[in-house]
């Protein structure tokens, strides 16, 4: 039996308290010292528990240190509990550095799974969830922002967001112009809390609902968003055919934007189904 302390990593509530889980409580309580994102975050979280064990910071800017001070205490045989501000560490939280150099070190890693932001979206929100890209929060600037987006527009999978308040419009805006209009989304903000929110609309009815309310621009919020759609499902027989026989007199970018205004759908996934077809063949 080995002698070393064990790593767990403790999911916390992403709002309500009553879905704290027994477990995450007890593992909390017994570690010798928990990793806490915000120490003055966490105290309210530990005192509404009665959770008196000792709290260190461990965050971005002390990753390198407390990491460790940390595998210390695991050497010596002392349990150490790493938590994030809320919901299950690592997901756009600090700490897989010190997860990946306790695997590296030889100690055990426990997970305490729980609450999830990224999990409680993706139940709510009314599209595919058996295959989604978490993309997590966007870079701040418009340029590259709309550059990563760009980068998205095509995946087939349902997309995963989380976004800044004093960005969602903006954030939104650059969605429609970039993904279209028409695509759905859901609007997770503030889930498990007092105001929480979820609806699926279209990008274009979503984004100018938020800008019209600036009560929906506050909290912690999550978009989901549909994938692209698949062209060939998306078409009939007689449309499709009659996209081949354009292209068949047309440039295929030029047949695309013929295309894309004739069905609705984005000229770069016209261009691209186009193309997969090689020689014309289905």
């Amino acid at each position: 039996m080995s002698s070393h302390g064990k790593l767990y990593v403790v999911a916390t509530p992403i709002g309500n308290l009553e879905d704290m889980a027994p477990r995450a409580v007890q593992a909390l309580q017994s570690a010798h010292c928990i990793a806490a994102e915000d120490t003055r975050h966490s105290a309210k979280l530990l005192k509404h528990f009665a959770i008196r064990t000792t709290v260190i910071a461990y965050h971005e800017h002390n990753e390198a240190a407390q990491a460790q001070r940390i595998l210390g205490s695991l050497e010596a045989g002392r349990d150490v509990a790493l938590i994030s501000d809320a919901g299950t560490p690592l997901v756009s939280d600090p700490g897989y550095r010190l997860v990946r150099a306790a695997h590296q070190g030889g100690y055990a890693v426990v997970p305490v799974p729980g609450p999830s932001a990224l999990c409680a979206a993706l139940s709510a929100a009314g599209l595919p969830t058996d295959r989604f890209f978490f993309e997590g929060f966007l870079v701040a600037r418009a340029l590259g922002r709309r550059q990563r987006l760009r980068e998205l527009c095509e995946r087939r999978e349902t997309l995963v967001f989380f976004e800044a308040a004093h960005r969602i419009a903006d954030c939104l805006r650059d969605m429609v112009d970039i993904f279209g209009a028409g695509r759905e989304a859901a609007y997770c903000r503030e889930l498990t809390k007092a105001f929480e929110t979820v609806r699926l609309l279209s990008l274009g009815e979503l984004a100018a609902w938020v800008a019209a309310d600036e009560h929906q621009q506050r909290g912690e919020i999550v978009v989901v968003v549909a994938g692209a759609a698949d062209v060939a499902a998306e078409l009939d027989d007689a449309t499709r055919s009659w996209l081949v026989a354009l292209a068949e007199e047309l440039p295929p970018a030029r047949a695309a934007a013929i295309g894309a205004k004739a069905t609705g759908l984005k000229k770069r996934q016209l261009y691209d189904w186009l193309q997969s077809r090689g020689d014309g063949g289905a």
